[in-house]
C-alpha cells in the first residue's frame, strides 16, 4: 500500500500518470474509488492522485479529527508531503469545502480548485435533520445508507454501483458522522471573496441532495469562478455521467 503519514495519520493514495498534478478527494464516507472513471482517463495527461482521508477507506482510523478543519489541514500536510507543486484540488460534496478552505488558507501552494456537487453552506442550521440522521445512523447504519445513497443518484442509475458506494461507507469508521454536525455549523459565504484561486464548480443537473441555487451562489462570490452544470446527472455526477463529466473537468482545467 501506498501511505503518506500526515499528522501521525497514514493517508493511502493512489499515483497514476504525469503532467500537471490533480488531486482528487471524496465525499463523505466513500473513498478514492469513486473517482476511478476520471483517474482511468486524466491519467493520460496528467498526474492524477486520489486519496483516502482519514477514517475512509484504506487510510488511518484515528479517533478524533473528524472536521472540516481537520481534514482541510491533513489534506494541505499531504500535499507538501507529496512536493507536489500548485496542484488542482478536486472535491466531492463535503470535500468541496476542503478545496475552499485550502484555497483560503495556502493560496500559494494551490493551482486551482473544483468543487463538484459541493453542499458547501447548504447544511448550515441544519441542527435538527442532522441530529435525525445520527440517530438513525445509530440505529440502523446499514438500513439507514441503504435509504440514503440512492437518492445520491440520477433515477435509473445502475444498482450495483449504489451498492458499491454503500459497501464504501459501511467499511468507514462511524466516527465520520462528526463530520454532520461539523456541516450544519459551516458556512464560508462571508470569506468566499477572499478566494483568489481559479475556481471551477461543477454540479449535475439532478442532484436533489444539493440545488444549483448553491454553487450559483457560492460561484458569485468567488472572484471569477465559473459553474458547469452536468446534464443528466445527480450528487455524485463524476459516476453518474462520468463521460460528460470527463468532458466538462477537462474544459474546467484549461
Amino acid at each position: 500500500m501506498t501511505c503518506a503519514t500526515v499528522n501521525s495519520t497514514r493517508l493511502y493514495y493512489e499515483d497514476h500518470g504525469n503532467g500537471r498534478p490533480l488531486v482528487f478527494l471524496h465525499g463523505w464516507g466513500t473513498s478514492g474509488r469513486v473517482w476511478d472513471a476520471q483517474a482511468a482517463d486524466l491519467m493520460a495527461d496528467h498526474r492524477v492522485i486520489t486519496v483516502d482521508w482519514r477514517g475512509c477507506g484504506r487510510s488511518d482510523r484515528p479517533a478524533t479529527g473528524y472536521t472540516i478543519a481537520q481534514v482541510t489541514h491533513d489534506i494541505l500536510e499531504f500535499l507538501d508531503a507529496l512536493a507536489l507543486d500548485e496542484p488542482v484540488l478536486i472535491g466531492s460534496s463535503i470535500a468541496g469545502a476542503f478545496t475552499i478552505e485550502a484555497a483560503l488558507a495556502a493560496p500559494d501552494k494551490i493551482g486551482a480548485i473544483v468543487p463538484v456537487d459541493a453542499g458547501i453552506h447548504h447544511f448550515s442550521g441544519m441542527q435538527n435533520a442532522m441530529e435525525k440522521l445520527l440517530a438513525d445512523l445509530r440505529a440502523d447504519r446499514a438500513g439507514t445508507l441503504a435509504d440514503v445513497v440512492p437518492r445520491w443518484y440520477r433515477s435509473g442509475a445502475g444498482a450495483a454501483m449504489i451498492d458499491w458506494t454503500i459497501r464504501q461507507l459501511l467499511d468507514s469508521t462511524f466516527l465520520i458522522d462528526q463530520l454532520l454536525v461539523d456541516q450544519a455549523n459551516y458556512d464560508p459565504r462571508g470569506r468566499l471573496g477572499r478566494v483568489r484561486v481559479p475556481t471551477a464548480f461543477l454540479h449535475g443537473e439532478l442532484d436533489t441532495e444539493v440545488p444549483l441555487c448553491i454553487p450559483r451562489e457560492c460561484a458569485s462570490l468567488i472572484p471569477d469562478a465559473r459553474l458547469t452544470v452536468i446534464e443528466g446527472a445527480g450528487h455524485m455526477s463524476q459516476q453518474d455521467r462520468a463521460e460528460r463529466f470527463n468532458q466538462a473537468l477537462r474544459e474546467a482545467l484549461r
